[in-house]
């Protein structure tokens, strides 16, 4: 007995994290699971819910409207993942330097991950506004003209314009990530290179790339994730439009489980969207080899 009351006080600070875990993440996805397998609907009616079997995954493979949210969601993704990595490696390494004014640049890097990103995109919507939004301003300054361009209203460049605005809002929180990285790499091997005559691209290269491997697998699985994931910037700026061109898996979802009051259905979705994640989580975990 005795060997157990000596873990009740760490019982007792995990249980309010556990309570909330339970609540609010693992019965809400058992219900999920449950939900898409019935005709659950958000509001109560006179008909009673109905055990519907698979019905509602094969509505979600026939629909157009979700293999377009699919197509939109692999184009962020493959658009957003490569570009954020990159800009975010670069600004670790210029925030790990000793440059001049090097504070001034860690003060602006950091300031998108210190607002709320509703905040973000109701001043990214300002600067989107059509036909007197700061871009648009810009490009009738450089063209001389009064001509504007549609930025979310435009089908051609809807997407491009939110990919946009997700690289800026998102990349400093990777930027740290990899800056926390980079601080884990031994001094002396970038001294050793430096007497072996080692430019700064070989530094990278033989060094620093290498030594950021297992920041590498962290850093693209939660940004995989989170690209996978995009809804607030669509909902906020286009709820999905112009004609579907912006509508993501998490906003068809949305949709369908809060607009159209179709809880089995957009339950059904998450479940599908879940297995997908998680199997791509582990596919890229498997495939780099994290140590």
């Amino acid at each position: 007995m005795k060997s157990y009351k000596r873990f009740l006080p760490e019982v007792g600070m995990l249980l309010p994290a556990i309570i909330l875990m339970v609540v609010f993440i693992f019965i809400p996805f058992f219900l999920s699971g449950y939900f898409s397998f019935t005709n659950e609907r958000l509001m109560p009616r006179p008909i009673p819910t109905q055990w519907i079997g698979l019905r509602n995954y094969e509505r979600i493979l026939a629909d157009s409207e979700f293999w377009m949210s699919v197509k939109n969601t692999l184009y962020f993704a493959i658009v957003v993942i490569p570009i954020q990595l990159s800009l975010s490696l670069a600004s670790a390494i210029l925030l790990n330097s000793k440059l001049k004014f090097i504070a001034v640049f860690r003060g602006i890097t950091i300031l998108p991950i210190l607002t709320p990103i509703t905040v973000i995109v109701v001043i990214w919507a300002a600067i989107f506004q059509t036909p007197d939004g700061l871009l648009n301003g810009i490009y009738q300054w450089l063209t001389g003209t009064y001509d504007y361009i549609d930025w979310l209203g435009d089908e051609t460049i809807a997407m491009l314009s939110i990919v946009i605005l997700s690289i800026w809002a998102s990349f400093p929180f990777q930027m740290l990530i990899y800056l926390a990285g980079l601080q884990e790499i031994p001094k002396d091997r970038y001294e050793a290179a430096e007497i072996d005559g080692f430019n700064k691209w070989q530094q990278f290269r033989y060094i620093t790339f290498p030594g950021l491997r297992n920041t590498n697998i962290f850093v693209v699985i939660i940004t995989t994730i989170g690209a996978l994931s995009l809804f607030t910037q669509v909902n906020i700026l286009t709820g999905g439009g112009p004609n579907g061109s912006t509508t993501t898996i998490i906003q068809y979802m949305f949709s369908n489980g809060f607009s159209s009051q179709k809880i089995g259905y957009a339950s059904a979705v998450s479940v599908i969207f879940f297995i997908t994640v998680a199997s791509l989580g582990l596919l890229q975990r498997r495939l780099m080899r994290n140590e």
